[in-house]
């Protein structure tokens, strides 16, 4: 995997107990294109310190452009935002 560290848009939903589940994310392209990528499976949550932030790390997997791949996510508490880390 190719650390990447750009910023996505995300739609989640959260369990009643805090548990954040990602579904979907949009990511620009290199064309300036926008391409929306449906998590398929999270195969791991894990917590990590970064630079002083605290963060949930997302490993997960989905079809993407026709191959199966996987990648890791990762949320900020302190910024509440999403970053594609790895893909």
């Amino acid at each position: 995997m190719k650390v990447l560290a750009k910023p996505i848009e995300l739609v989640s939903w959260t369990d009643i107990n805090g548990v954040i589940h990602p579904v979907r994310f949009k990511i620009a392209n290199e064309d300036e294109s926008i391409s929306v990528v449906k998590i398929d499976k999270v195969l791991t949550i894990d917590k990590e310190r970064l630079a002083g932030n605290n963060m949930l790390v997302y490993t997960c997997q989905s079809v993407i452009k026709g191959s199966e791949r996987l990648y890791e996510l990762k949320y900020s508490f302190d910024t509440c935002k999403w970053i594609l880390w790895k893909l």
